[in-house]
């Protein structure tokens, strides 16, 4: 990779606000480092046309970006088509969205790009057409482990300039949480976190507050054991080799002001303990990003939002910030 690559923009959903937000990016150029879109060029200019949208679409390989990107919107042809009708999402499509994943992660390979940011994807809409990953974080590990021959540990932050937080477990029922939470697990997300807030964040030494499982922490066991056996031991390891890690902390008293100022990034146990005070203190700005990764991955912390598609009523702001934090991280990276 040179310091003088574009980010990658992956395509997402071509029927969801993905296309409308790259558009509608570009026209305003708020700032935005150059990027290069890999996309379906028709596509584009369709809802470009369709979103009345003044936006020069310029076809080319990623090295032209750079120089084209003050004048019109690189974009790297698919060599899938993509019909992208707003809001009308199609098992079709699929091959194009998962083909712009694929030439993002060799582009990153290739050195042709500094990070990627990833439009959202629909998991229904590509199951619907075969994919076998259980998401689009799986898959880019899946990826990245084939492209740079190496096992990887993907691990989920949702980072915004008030709060980072990465929840230890993601996508399950909160009824299974305690039976698969581990002392291991933790300990090698903390390792993971404190890595990226050094080499990509810029953190001198981050501090890490692990949140307890159980209310009041546990309350010394009073309302389970797990914040005693598996958490308090993860939080003494990490210790132990030089990560400023505290906890379990009372998840309740954590996030406020004064408590977010102590720490870098905290870990929570489960999905909603972490995700809702992140998404009530910044809603429109958060950032999802992939850690443990070999290369730089970030996406905004929505969805494919169907429903607006084709409107302009999508907010450019979580992707802005991505795009953002791609460009900060990727030249933390470099040492930039």
């Amino acid at each position: 990779m040179t310091a003088a690559a574009p980010l990658c923009l992956t395509q997402g959903d071509p029927s969801g606000i993905g296309p409308d937000l790259a558009l509608a990016l570009h026209a305003g150029l708020a700032g935005l480092p150059p990027f290069f879109l890999l996309a379906d060029p028709d596509l584009l200019r369709r809802r470009a046309a369709q979103l009345r949208l003044n936006v020069a679409i310029a076809e080319c390989e990623p090295e032209q970006a750079r120089g084209l990107f003050p004048h019109a919107l690189p974009v790297v042809p698919l060599r899938h088509r993509a019909r992208g009708a707003p809001g009308a999402p199609d098992p079709a499509d699929a091959p194009a969205t998962v083909e712009s994943i694929e030439r993002a992660v060799d582009y990153l390979a290739q050195g042709r790009a500094r990070a990627m940011v990833t439009n959202p994807i629909a998991k229904s809409v590509l199951y619907a057409a075969g994919f076998e990953h259980p998401g689009h974080t799986e898959f880019l590990g899946e990826l990245a482990a084939a492209k740079f021959g190496r096992p990887v540990r993907p691990v989920m932050m949702i980072w915004s300039r008030e709060l980072a937080v990465v929840p230890a477990t993601i996508h399950i029922p909160l009824s299974a949480v305690a039976a698969v939470l581990r002392e291991d697990d933790l300990v090698e997300i903390g390792r993971i976190v404190a890595a990226a807030l050094a080499h990509d964040f810029g953190v001198a030494a981050p501090r890490l507050a692990f949140c307890g499982l159980n209310p009041h922490a546990g309350e010394n066991g009073a309302m389970g054991r797990e914040d005693i056996d598996i958490v308090a031991p993860a939080v003494a390891r990490l210790a132990a080799e030089g990560v400023d890690a505290r906890g379990p902390l009372p998840a309740d008293t954590m996030f406020h002001a004064e408590a977010r100022a102590g720490y870098d990034a905290a870990i929570g146990m489960y999905h909603d303990q972490v995700l809702i005070p992140a998404k009530t203190l910044a809603f429109d700005t958060g950032v999802n990003v992939t850690l443990g990764l070999p290369f730089i991955r970030t996406s905004p912390d929505h969805g494919t939002a169907f429903s607006l598609a084709g409107t302009l009523r999508a907010r450019t702001s979580s992707l802005a910030e991505a795009i953002l934090l791609a460009d900060r991280m990727a030249r933390a990276r470099a040492g930039a």
